[in-house]
């Protein structure tokens, strides 16, 4: 992790993305915010792995999914989420209308029940802060944090509850 000056922590990752991203907006991005990008020709086109987090993206464009045949898409998306248990699917477009919730209902129909979370998203920025968020709050050290304070939130509700006190009473 990065020390911010002020001596904040400033949370940092790896992040595993393939090579066709390279200069991509989302990438120089992640970089510029002191991350650790790899670049894999391994990786499929269009994804980003956090190993820390166990999660990964696929970033998708609305029109290219318009483009490609229904079943390459669920093909794309099978193989995806067979490879990944933690997956995502961003599909960006600037404006979301019918055909693009469409498109995201008959994903949605044809993975339910799967390991699969779609995310609709509309520009680059917003898509690196939608990822940033998931991968930290599925992070090991943060998730064990946030466990601990929700379960500290719990016991102190219980312990306070007027309807404990009441009982208590009676």
């Amino acid at each position: 992790m990065a020390v911010r000056e002020g001596g904040d922590r400033k949370w940092s990752t790896t992040v595993i993305m393939s090579s066709s991203l390279q200069g991509h907006e989302v990438a120089v991005s992640l970089q510029s915010q002191q991350h650790k990008v790899r670049f894999s020709d391994s990786v499929e086109n269009g994804l980003f792995i956090f190993p820390l987090s166990g999660i990964a993206f696929l970033l998708t464009d609305a029109k290219q999914l318009f483009a490609t045949s229904k079943e390459t898409i669920f093909e794309r998306v099978q193989k995806f989420i067979s490879v990944h248990r933690n997956s995502f699917l961003g599909i960006e477009a600037a404006l979301f209308g019918s055909d693009e919730w469409n498109l995201i209902f008959r994903i949605q129909q044809r993975f339910l029940g799967s390991n699969l979370r779609i995310l609709p998203v509309h520009n680059n920025a917003e898509t690196v802060k939608i990822i940033l968020t998931i991968a930290k709050v599925t992070c090991k050290p943060h998730i064990e944090n946030i466990r601990d304070r929700l379960q500290k939130a719990k016991t102190h509700i219980v312990e306070n509850s007027p309807v404990w006190k009441t009982l208590d009473q009676i």
